[in-house]
């Protein structure tokens, strides 16, 4: 038997309130998670590129030094 999950529309699901007498749906769940995931992902990926960015600063710095520019 198969499991359908039925996916929320954004808009539902920020109508949504999570709160002691109504339990959120696999489908809310889902796509918070999603979100989340989402999120999750950008953030990761900007804080990589910032240090990537401060790496190659320093390098090029340490560079710099080494060949007497300072």
């Amino acid at each position: 038997m198969l499991n359908r999950i039925k996916i929320m529309s954004k808009e539902e699901v920020q109508s949504y309130r999570l709160n002691s007498l109504e339990e959120p749906t696999d489908g809310m769940l889902e796509f918070v998670m999603s979100q989340v995931q989402e999120a999750a992902v950008t953030s990761t990926q900007k804080a990589q590129d910032e240090l990537n960015r401060r790496f190659a600063e320093m390098c090029r710095r340490i560079a710099i030094r080494k060949n007497g520019n300072v």
